[in-house]
């Protein structure tokens, strides 16, 4: 796991009156330990891993706080840790990613919005749908609008996000409803400065817990669930809306273009202001002519500030992101029901569907200003400007004569699942086509070239359970990959658990790199050490053979000869019922990080340090890059053939190379070429080392010689 510094963790100990300067996720972190926060916790996903760890790792204050800090093995064990909140007073806080942490938290998150809080209780989602996102077209905010839970989403200006969080505390006690907050992924690296407070001992006593007469009405069952929806039209709504405009949660841009306005979400408020912008109708500030309303708190709306906004207004557009138009829906109904004529404009001028970029973004507002002509707007300017952003075609690549194809997305170099990758696809050369169900991790990249294999991707830990209907349709045997993150989050139980119970006759290829490596390396339950001082003791060959898996190997995931070898076994052996394969290796970046002080403090101190690269033989390589089209290594390219009788390039090894032998072992494997060298490179040699190395250059210059005098 990537420790932090003690300096990088500094600004979280800042009190009244003294100067934050920083990025979101660390300002978010200072701002939940000033709002009193009694205990956190959370599963890992980008951006909301950064947060995440930025508050495991910051021990110190967190004990000097008394805030517990709770690893979830979830984010369905996140969403139910806030049950706490429900019958004390306690301030929680649940973090994870986007709207695939919420559908896995959705039956929790439900049940603790019917039964209500009275601690404040908070949901950060981080890189929900938009630009630069990862996630799938779903929003957040369908679950908010369902299950009455309030959604903020904060303009990205650090202050305000601070400003935010601080209040949705306050916001979910007020209503003693859940809040849900969420930033994207771009507002996560917004930098910028805030003045600090102190931070706040929880305020909770010791005693509460003794009195243990169970409240009924708070449990989610009949009836009173039906007390619940209730309480939430009746009571929390509006009490939420009382709260959100009287503490002026949202906020109105002014303008001196008075007859139209523009409404949006204030995750989107940056890409509208810069829209403005390049259209001419606003300064580098953002202070524009045409007037904006932000909605930092994008459920529930608050009717009044909406009418109040539109009331004299010809037009408004309103921008959100993806389908259904849930707020453009809502807000004309309110506008209908007030009978306010203002024209609701959205989907007619931006994407029905797709991330809203800012291209997106612009080319609706200059649709807008055409269809609607503000009063005092230069309408032939601002289309001019439009016609000019249009801009140069996309580059070309000379020597393709055409625009530079997208670059897919790729393994690490040395990543420990791609010889695994290797493997299985030198194994399908002998068991033929097979359909291979995968899973969410690093290991999806397998999708793309050189790989290009499999066939479904349908969650988190759900590739062995995906899969389980084709084999038993096609009467033959599927391969599930899935990574120990995707096995501990939910493949044990869906997946394992149900194989066995079912008696499937299938192969789980398990890739143990160590870590939840694609959100930035966060500890496993068999990761071993998960913090300083405290080890796992769990492992996923004990936790398959308990469901009552028999058939398990464990392998070196480098030794791609013997993963294709067990590959071919598992699949042709005579032997019925789930069989499973665990690749063990270390995440190569987690690796470099781990040992990186200690090699670079080891070079200060004139220690002998030894490191390995792979090379090619220029004589030897043919140029037929089979080596490439099996390994797809970002540190394995070519190079112009340095014989001049030779045409095709030839392959060679960059100074990315970090030693981990693959092009070598595919090399043996798939029986390609001899053109692989080794190389041991040795930092502050010793005598021996300099020693041997002259009898080796002596060696091979006798050797050179005898070859020159037979030619």
């Amino acid at each position: 796991m990537p420790w932090y510094n003690a300096r990088e963790l500094e600004p979280l100990k800042l009190g009244d009156g003294q100067l934050f300067f920083g990025e979101a996720s660390l300002a978010i972190a200072k701002a939940l330990f000033q709002s009193g926060v009694a205990y956190v916790t959370g599963y890992q996903g980008s951006p909301a891993a950064n947060l995440l760890d930025t508050l495991a790792q910051a021990e110190d204050v967190r004990r000097d706080l008394g805030v517990q800090f709770i690893a979830a093995t979830s984010e369905a064990a996140a969403a139910a840790t806030l049950g706490a909140s429900i019958n004390f007073p306690l301030r929680g806080v649940a973090i994870y990613k986007a709207t695939a942490g919420t559908a896995v938290a959705a039956d929790a998150i439900n049940n603790l919005a019917s039964a209500g809080v009275k601690g404040g209780t908070l949901i950060i989602v981080g890189g929900d749908y938009g630009e630069k996102g990862n996630t799938g077209q779903e929003r957040t905010i369908a679950l908010a609008m369902k299950s009455s839970v309030w959604l903020m989403e904060p303009r990205p200006e650090v202050a305000n996000l601070v400003r935010l969080t601080e209040a949705a505390f306050e916001l979910s006690e007020a209503s003693r409803a859940p809040v849900m907050l969420e930033f994207r992924l771009r507002a996560s690296h917004v930098t910028g400065r805030f003045t600090a407070k102190a931070n706040r001992k929880p305020q909770f006593a010791r005693d509460l817990i003794d009195d243990d007469t169970s409240d009924y009405d708070r449990l989610v069952l009949p009836p009173s669930n039906y007390l619940h929806e209730r309480e939430k039209i009746e009571q929390r709504l509006p009490a939420a809306q009382a709260f959100i405009r009287e503490r002026s949660l949202n906020e109105t841009f002014a303008g001196d273009c008075h007859d139209v306005g523009v409404i949006t979400v204030g995750g989107l408020y940056n890409t509208v202001a810069s829209g403005l912008r390049e259209l001419g109708l606003a300064d580098v500030f953002g202070a524009g002519r045409i007037p904006i309303h932000a909605l930092n708190v994008t459920w529930p709306l608050v009717p009044e500030e909406i009418v109040d906004f539109c009331r004299s207004k010809r037009a408004v557009l309103v921008v959100e992101e993806s389908h259904p138009a849930y707020l453009e829906q809502a807000i004309e109904s309110l506008l209908r029901k007030a009978q306010v004529a203002t024209e609701v404009i959205g989907k007619d001028v931006l994407p029905k569907a797709g991330q809203y970029t800012e291209g997106a973004v612009l080319r609706g507002l200059a649709k807008f200003i055409e269809g609607s002509v503000p009063k005092g707007v230069d309408l032939e300017d601002v289309l001019a400007r439009m016609q000019a952003i249009g801009g140069p075609p996309a580059p070309q690549a000379a020597w393709l004569g055409a625009p530079l194809p997208a670059r897919d997305s790729t393994f690490c170099t040395g990543c420990p699942e791609r010889p695994v990758i290797s493997a299985l696809k030198l194994a399908k050369r002998e068991v033929g086509p097979v359909h291979i169900s995968s899973d969410i991790g690093c290991h999806s990249f397998s999708i793309f070239p050189p790989f290009n294999m499999g066939n479904t991707i349908l969650g988190y830990g759900l590739g062995l359970a995906s899969s389980a209907a084709v084999g038993r349709a096609f009467g033959k045997r599927t391969i599930a990959v899935m990574g120990d993150g995707g096995f501990w989050h939910n493949g044990l139980l869906t997946g394992v658990a149900g194989g066995s119970f079912n008696d499937d006759d299938t192969v789980l290829l398990v890739l143990d790199n160590g870590y939840t490596a694609s959100t930035g390396g966060q500890a496993l339950p068999s990761s071993g050490l998960v913090a300083p001082g405290r080890k796992s003791k769990l492992s996923i060959e004990a936790a398959v053979r308990a469901m009552g898996v028999t058939w398990v190997k464990t392998l070196n995931s480098y030794s791609v000869a013997t993963i294709a070898k067990t590959m071919v076994r598992a699949m042709t052996t005579k032997a019925r019922g789930l069989k499973v394969i665990v690749a063990r290796g270390e995440c190569q970046l987690q690796k470099q990080q781990r040992t990186h002080a200690d090699t670079q403090a080891a070079l200060a101190a004139g220690r002998r340090v030894e490191r390995t690269r792979f090379g090619v033989d220029d004589e030897i390589c043919t140029g037929d890059r089979a080596c490439i089209r099996l390994s797809g290594c970002p540190s394995l390219t070519i190079k112009p053939n340095p014989d001049p009788l030779k045409v095709d390039p030839v392959a060679h090894v960059n100074q990315g190379c970090v030693g981990c032998g693959l092009c070598g072992e595919i090399a043996h494997a798939a029986v390609l070429c001899p053109s692989f060298h080794r190389v041991e490179i040795v930092h502050n040699p010793s005598a021996f080392d300099r020693a041997l190395a002259w009898l080796n250059r002596r060696a091979i210059a006798w050797f050179d010689r005898g070859v020159a005098a037979a030619m």
